[in-house]
């Protein structure tokens, strides 16, 4: 028990020797450890990523329309194994980003290629026309817009 307590002060000397050594600085050392403290994870660290929709809020609205279906249709093609096709797709749509006529071309080449796919699960099928035939209609709305702009 003696040698418990002898442990003990000895550690407290020592702890207490560093703390003098610190100096000033052992307020925020002390602040700093408070706030490393291990938290509860929270539920959502469970709960699967959802992919991310990352649009520049410096364009158009039917733009952003345009890639945010170009986004939902690439994370689904990646999902189901067609990396090619998405990784055209995101090509596509960053072209829109710097060059938006070049990229709604690129677009619509990606989009007959799409239609080409064919899937063995029928659920499957329909969920690649619907996605598709969301961005097909977005990137037609943009290139309506853009034909009323004149060309120079």
């Amino acid at each position: 028990m003696l040698e418990v307590l002898v442990g003990l002060v000895a550690g407290l000397l020592i702890v207490a020797g560093i703390l003098v050594i610190l100096g000033p600085n052992t307020k925020a050392l002390v602040r700093r450890l408070r706030t490393l403290r291990r938290r509860r994870p929270s539920l959502s660290v469970f709960q699967p990523a959802r992919p991310r929709e990352v649009v520049s809020s410096g364009l158009n609205p039917k733009t952003q329309r345009v890639l945010v279906a170009a986004s939902r249709l690439g994370n689904w093609l990646r999902a189901h194994g067609h990396e090619e096709v998405a990784r055209e797709l995101r090509s596509a749509a960053g072209r829109m980003t710097s060059d938006e006529p070049a990229g709604l071309y690129a677009m619509q080449t990606v989009l007959r290629r799409v239609r080409s796919l064919s899937l063995d699960d029928r659920g499957a099928q329909e969920r690649l026309k619907a996605l598709s035939n969301e961005l097909r209609d977005a990137v037609q709305d943009r290139f309506e817009q853009l034909e009323l702009l004149p060309r120079s």
